[in-house]
């Protein structure tokens, strides 16, 4: 499979609350506009000016792509906690937040608003060549468009926005030159990976159905394909070394300083992971106490080396998403 950067032909709008007159040469804005959400009237025109653009090409579903939830460190954080606002739209299991998602118009917009208040939450949303919205750093909103969209444009202007033709987003999503081809989970992956569980006795699976989070499965001979039917589409999967009943000995093993990523399974087979640093390792202890079996895995680029790596294809083969494992 061959990836490479996106080609795109579309009308690009940067809308903001950000008035052109107050920028310096080098385009850096100098005025004295708060870089957060108001969480209210400038918060609800930027909403309205998105649904505006997405109206003007015709769009009212948009695909959610390489979605992101916020990074938390820490034993002792819970769902809500960690996907605050997206619990509210997905639900607590974030059934419908993978890449590839189509949601209503309402929906993305909602979406657009977790995203402005900069709480960790991101995605990509796009109709397919038609259309796209990104959202960067201090209010900064991308659109794009098949479409000219003279309405929206007006709109963000009679609402105190600013939608400023560009060239393109900063967002669009690319690939550098360097990047080697993603083996796709298909039939041979699902072999060699039950070849390996043969061999091994059991192995663990990483979900990772979003960025920043993953779930969770241990394999056993007879749970590989129960395993593989409830995956998240576009799923990036990589395989790891069974649990260790011994739980005593994967906490002695910690490393003295940096990250590292601690999963245990309870007694009622639940498997949890978190991230952690050197000082939550008592907390880690005594939350793993009473756990059945736990790992503990790198989480620096040159030490994880997972058994297998793979992304899922959709259900007819092709492997379009994005990302890596």
């Amino acid at each position: 499979m061959t990836m490479g950067s996106e080609a795109r032909t579309l009308r690009v709008w940067r809308v903001t609350k950000y008035n052109p007159a107050d920028r310096d040469e080098r385009g850096r804005y100098v005025g004295r506009e708060d870089t957060d959400s108001d969480y209210g009237p400038v918060e609800a025109a930027y909403l309205d000016t998105v649904a505006s653009f997405a109206e003007d090409t015709g769009v009212d579903v948009l695909q959610i792509r390489e979605p992101s939830v916020p990074i938390v460190m820490g034993i002792g954080s819970d769902s809500r906690e960690r996907f605050g606002g997206l619990v509210e739209l997905f639900g607590v299991d974030m059934d419908g937040y993978y890449d590839g998602a189509a949601v209503q118009l309402d929906q993305a917009v909602k979406l657009v608003r977790l995203m402005l208040r900069g709480d960790g939450e991101w995605c990509r949303l796009e109709a397919g060549d038609d259309f796209f919205v990104h959202v960067g750093w201090d209010q900064y909103v991308y659109v794009g468009s098949s479409a000219a969209c003279p309405r929206a444009v007006t709109f963000a202007h009679k609402h105190g926005l600013f939608a400023e033709p560009i060239s393109d987003s900063p967002y669009v999503f690319g690939l550098d030159d360097d990047h080697i081809d993603v083996r796709s989970a298909d039939a041979a992956f699902w072999a060699d990976l039950a070849g390996l569980v043969d061999e091994l006795g059991g192995a663990l699976l990483e979900e990772g159905y979003v960025h920043n989070d993953s779930r969770w499965h241990r394999l056993t001979s007879s749970t590989v394909d129960t395993v593989r039917d409830r995956l998240a589409p576009r799923a990036r999967l990589l395989v790891w070394p069974d649990l260790s009943a011994d739980v005593p000995g994967v906490l002695d093993s910690l490393p003295g300083e940096g990250l590292v990523e601690v999963a245990w399974q309870d007694h009622a087979g639940r498997i949890t992971s978190r991230l952690i640093e050197e000082s939550d390792q008592p907390a880690v202890r005594a939350r793993l106490a009473d756990a059945a079996a736990a790992t503990a895995l790198p989480v620096y680029d040159e030490q994880r080396r997972p058994f297998m790596t793979a992304v899922l294809p959709d259900a007819d083969g092709v492997l379009r998403a994005r990302w890596t494992p």
